[in-house]
């Protein structure tokens, strides 16, 4: 790749980050970001980059276990807050899940 193609994509990548604001990282938002991976993978919402619904249940099982590894590993450690979400999230992701299987 030429120096001038390099610079061209370095150049659009910077300008793409420069035009929204990133999220606060914290535990609820990270938990989130795992929630509506599941949703595209459960083919409930759309995929952000290329705009189609797809289901892929074998990955969307494998989220939805990640998160129940956090709720285990993080037990006693989170606020009422966190807990309440991730327990909240787990739950309906479950719910879906099912749904879609059957």
């Amino acid at each position: 790749m030429s120096d001038d193609r390099k610079e061209e994509k370095k150049s659009q990548s910077e300008s793409q980050t420069k035009s929204y604001t990133l999220p606060k990282i914290d535990f609820s938002t990270f938990v989130l970001s795992l929630n509506s991976s599941a949703l595209v993978q459960l083919g409930l919402i759309e995929d952000p980059a290329s705009g189609q619904k797809t289901k892929n249940l074998p990955l969307a099982k494998q989220t939805i276990d990640l998160l129940a590894m956090l709720e285990d590993k993080t037990r006693g450690n989170l606020t009422r807050d966190e807990d309440n979400i991730l327990k909240n999230l787990l739950y309906e992701l479950r719910m879906l899940y099912v749904k879609e299987k059957a």
